[in-house]
This record gives C-alpha cells, structure tokens and sequence, in this order.
C-alpha cells in the first residue's frame, strides 16, 4: 500500500441543458460558481465549488439503464503527483491524450490527478463533514 495521499476533488458530468443544471446546483444544493469556460450566458464547462464540473453536451442522450453515461472522469486531488504516476504504472492502466496525469483505468473510468498545494489533501482529508 501507497504512503500518498488522496480525495476526489470533483466530478464531471455530460449534461444537456447547462442552465438547468447551474441553477439547480446554485438554488438546491448551494454550489456557487467556482470557474466558467467560455460566456457565462452559454457556457461549455462551469465548476462548482462543492466537487461538480458540468459539460455542457446537448445532443447527448443517456443509456436507458444505471450504467455510465454522464461521468465523464473523476479529478482526484493527490498529496504527490509523481508518487501517484509511478505507483500507477504496476496497474493496467493506460495514459489518455490529455496529458500524463491523465489516466484510464480497465473498465474505461477516465482519472484526472491533480497536484495538490501545500497540505491541501490533508486538510480535506481532516474535514468532517458529517457527524
């Protein structure tokens, strides 16, 4: 087992109507933004702060079943970037177009690692967010 450190830093999800999605996020759940690529009338990616990425894909239709379809590919926020690359070269796993901290594992779940700053994992890793 690894000595590094990680968490999931956010989620990303193929969604038809983005508006929607950016209210209902904001009203019901209270994500406010936290980035937006392209205008914020009609953008075509808007994070969260509070882990949700939203990809803004219109003509995207789901599977009918709970099978994949929205998750587009998990960020994970890494204590050592280097130390997670190397580890993860004894898995099956292949590297992505992306760039080399982007990873897909056997069964097609696509893995965004991101370097962490200073203790950051740590400390998200200290919330205890339910009691």
């Amino acid at each position: 087992m690894t000595n590094n450190k990680s968490y999931v830093e956010h989620v990303a999800v193929r969604v038809r109507d983005i508006q929607w999605h950016i209210r209902f996020f904001r009203e019901v759940l209270g994500m406010d933004v936290r980035e937006i690529a392209g205008p914020p009338e009609s953008p075509s990616q808007y994070w969260t702060i509070g882990g949700m990425q939203l990809m803004s894909t219109p003509d995207f239709e789901a599977p009918p079943s709970a099978q994949a379809g929205w998750l587009a590919h998990l960020g994970i926020m890494v204590q050592d970037l280097e130390l997670a690359l190397t580890d993860a070269q004894a898995w099956d796993v292949h590297a992505l177009p992306q760039g080399r901290n982007w990873l897909q594992l056997p069964d097609g779940l696509a893995l965004e690692l991101i370097q962490a700053q200073g203790d950051g994992v740590a400390q998200a890793l200290a919330v205890k967010s339910r009691g």
